[in-house]
């Protein structure tokens, strides 16, 4: 079996899932009747406090279909830098909804009230119209957004008559690293992405969650992007337990990365960043002088242990529920090995 730290998305699906799929009562969800598909929906408004949601087929699509049902073409949507939907969507809020996308100062995720409120457009016939303010929790930098902060944010964009979207790909590890319920984050926001297929562990889909008007909207902009699936209770029953059953356990993961943290500084030259420890990431630098990138990534592969290569100098390596203690302890005196070859 390999040893997986490449992302949260390389988990597979549990016995328990596999079950359910099997068994999965199916309907055709495009004409509204997929039971299972329906069940989710329901299950994850009711969880994350909104009035509807919309069983999607990933992140990425869950992200941009929002943006598509929020703006008008020529719109200016704002993001935070290092963003997910700014740095790893493939320019799609351009390409399918016709917006432009500029991003404000951030700080792991953490945003200064005043620096964005300068960033919301006035009214002036050269400008775009500020159609969007995105926020995501917990962030790609590893870090867990404070919820005073969503609070502001929110407050802010009210005040301008603006809709905020959460990209919470990973928002139920957010609400664990900061100890609160998910809907307190989900709160700050008019529509949220939350994806089944990362630490959850379902192996498709995402559930974009909002008001009962919004949701229809986006469930036509759904169809409109190829997204409109037929059996898909097939997969929605996966996701369905990772609703139920896998959300309790993520605190695991968070636990498994500060190990594997504190195992890592064990190695003379490598430099965790304590700061960005909130979840299940651990990003660390190891100097070329020490280990060769292809050198530990070509190593780590031969004795079965995957791992990504540098993302702007720096490795990130990610817990999972299919990702044990003995399992890090394997990928360290590995690593001791080979940088010692």
């Amino acid at each position: 079996m390999w040893i997986d730290l490449r992302s949260d998305t390389v988990t597979h699906p549990t016995e328990e899932m596999r079950q359910a799929m099997a068994q999965a009562e199916v309907g055709d969800d495009v004409y509204g009747d997929d039971p299972t598909v329906n069940r989710l929906e329901l299950l994850a408004s009711e969880i994350l406090g909104k009035e509807a949601a919309l069983f999607v087929p990933s992140g990425t699509f869950g992200n941009q279909v929002a943006i598509m049902s929020h703006t008008q073409r020529g719109d200016e949507i704002l993001v935070g830098e290092g963003c997910h939907i700014l740095m790893h969507e493939v320019g799609g809020a351009a390409v399918l909804s016709g917006v432009q996308t500029r991003s404000f100062p951030t700080s792991l995720g953490d945003v200064t009230i005043s620096q964005l409120e300068k960033m919301i457009r006035g009214m002036d016939i050269h400008f775009p119209n500020t159609g969007l303010i995105c926020m995501e929790n917990a962030h790609s930098s590893g870090t867990a957004v404070p919820l005073e902060t969503l609070r502001a944010v929110y407050r802010l964009a009210k005040s301008k008559n603006i809709p905020v979207h959460i990209d919470g790909a990973r928002i139920f590890n957010g609400a664990a690293a900061l100890d609160v319920d998910v809907k307190e984050l989900t709160a700050c926001a008019d529509s949220v992405n939350v994806c089944l297929s990362k630490g959850l562990g379902a192996p498709v889909g995402s559930l974009l969650v909002g008001g009962h008007h919004f949701i229809a909207k986006a469930r036509k902009n759904r169809k409109l992007m190829g997204g409109g699936l037929r059996q898909a209770g097939v997969l929605a029953a996966a996701g369905i337990i990772a609703l139920t059953k896998m959300v309790s356990r993520i605190g695991e993961d968070h636990k498994n990365a500060r190990y594997l943290a504190n195992r890592l500084e064990e190695i003379e030259s490598c430099h965790v960043y304590r700061n960005r420890l909130d979840i299940n990431m651990v990003f660390f630098t190891l100097p070329e002088s020490v280990i060769s990138e292809s050198a530990l990534v070509a190593g780590l592969h031969n004795a079965g242990i995957k791992i990504n290569g540098q993302e702007d100098g720096e490795y990130r390596f990610v817990t999972n529920y299919g990702v044990s203690v003995e399992d890090i302890d394997k990928v360290i005196e590995t690593m001791k090995r080979i940088i010692l070859h």
